[in-house]
């Protein structure tokens, strides 16, 4: 019989004792991360935020945090989430393959300035790759969240990048430590617009 008790209580312990190692290997890299998008929004520029499944949630996420509020009232700030047009997705799918779905959205509304935030658990999903090339052709800067050993992506960011890779294997546990990263990021932006109040 399956103790789903034990199993329960097994997630919750695994995944507060990757938290706690992230902390220790990411924060730094937060913090730079949460730099280049407040500098980013105090240029004019906007944020661009792509990924798949639960990364493209991710995506959705936080562009909602920053476009609606986060945990305080402050001024509409500009994201996107580049997994959300189905006619535009679709189209860019069957017209040339799925691999260009972020890429020619990057190249039409990217510009020098903004900012790529690219989310894969591999580090290998070869749409978020050919956005970052994309990215790089447009001068724009990428934050990107993976995990197991970075992958491709890893292997590809600029030194003016930021690669937030999470120590870890198992997708579900990476995608907990990218939320709780993603909320970090708004933190940080609310911060530096507001004042810190924590």
């Amino acid at each position: 019989m399956i103790d789903h008790l034990a199993r329960i209580r097994r997630h919750f312990t695994d995944s507060a004792t990757l938290k706690q190692q992230a902390a220790e290997t990411m924060a730094n890299g937060i913090a730079r991360a949460g730099s280049i998008l407040t500098d980013c929004l105090f240029g004019d520029g906007k944020i661009l935020a792509c990924g798949n499944g639960g990364s493209a949630a991710d995506a959705q996420h936080f562009a909602a945090e920053l476009i609606g509020r986060f945990e305080r009232e402050r001024p509409e700030l500009p994201a996107i989430a580049l997994t959300t047009d189905t006619s535009l997705l679709t189209a860019i799918a069957n017209d040339y393959s799925f691999e260009h779905v972020f890429a020619k959205q990057v190249r039409a509304l990217g510009a020098k300035g903004d900012v790529l935030l690219a989310i894969s658990t591999s580090g290998n999903s070869p749409n978020v790759v050919a956005a970052i090339t994309a990215a790089h052709e447009r001068e724009m800067r990428v934050v990107a969240l993976t995990g197991k050993g970075g992958g491709r992506i890893g292997e590809m960011l600029a030194p003016e990048d930021v690669h937030l890779c999470v120590p870890h294997d198992r997708t579900m546990r990476i995608q907990e430590v990218h939320l709780l990263t993603i909320h970090c990021l708004c933190d940080v932006v609310d911060a530096t617009l507001l004042g810190d109040d924590a």
